[in-house]
């Protein structure tokens, strides 16, 4: 996000200030009337909640699909999704699949290789993406699941070792957005709405990992 908004000022000189959190406590907070414009998430659930509740100038549109990885800090580590179960894996970081969509394909992709149960006792759940990278990264958890844009941003890249893991095993991850109605001028807000499904944004969006459509609206 700090790639597309700077990206954006440059292009429209309208400066952005980002407020960052879990979907579910931006959407909690945006229903009690809060003052944001444009309101991203890495699913479609709480744009679309937004939208129901009268709040989005329209419905849910994706303009990224994410893809997610396995991260450990630890070198000494042979990272493989069969390894998890191995004695010194000893923690095993995920977001809340309940809230979280990379936390739910991350169950998923235990689901496919038979290793849930085995690694159930394991698992530490981060209340959001951004919680999850923290056990990663402080090394409360030996290895943890996030998406591929984390590992790929510029402070991180060479930080650990990850892997992928084949999006044909969890659900497709819907990064949406909608605009809020909340101001009587949502001009500013939709330019960048339509920034974000530009040649140049998508291009971000790609060298970051995620998988888009390009396309101009």
């Amino acid at each position: 996000m700090n790639a597309l908004t700077e990206a954006f000022t440059i292009q429209s000189g309208i400066e952005c200030a980002m407020v960052l959190s879990s979907s579910g406590k931006l959407t909690a907070q945006i229903k009690e009337g809060a003052p944001y414009d444009v309101f991203v998430a890495a699913n479609q659930k709480y744009p679309q909640a937004v939208y129901e509740n009268g709040q989005a100038v329209h419905p849910p549109k994706v303009y990224a699909y994410g893809k997610l990885v396995l991260w450990t800090m630890q070198d000494e580590l042979k990272l493989a999704i069969e390894n998890l179960p191995q004695t010194q894996i000893q923690h095993i970081a995920l977001a809340n699949p309940k809230t979280a969509p990379y936390g739910e394909a991350a169950i998923q992709v235990l689901e496919h290789y038979q290793l849930l149960d085995s690694v159930q006792d394991k698992l530490v759940y981060g209340e959001s993406i951004a919680q999850t990278n923290q056990f990663i990264l402080s090394k409360a958890a030996d290895v943890g699941f996030t998406a591929m844009s984390v590992v790929k941003a510029p402070n991180m890249r060479e930080r650990g070792q990850w892997i992928t893991l084949d999006e044909n095993i969890y659900t497709p991850i819907e990064q949406a957005v909608v605009v809020l109605n909340n101001k009587a001028d949502t001009t500013k807000a939709m330019q960048f709405y339509h920034f974000l499904f530009s040649a140049k944004a998508q291009q971000i969006l790609k060298d970051f990992g995620y998988s888009v459509k390009l396309m101009s609206e």
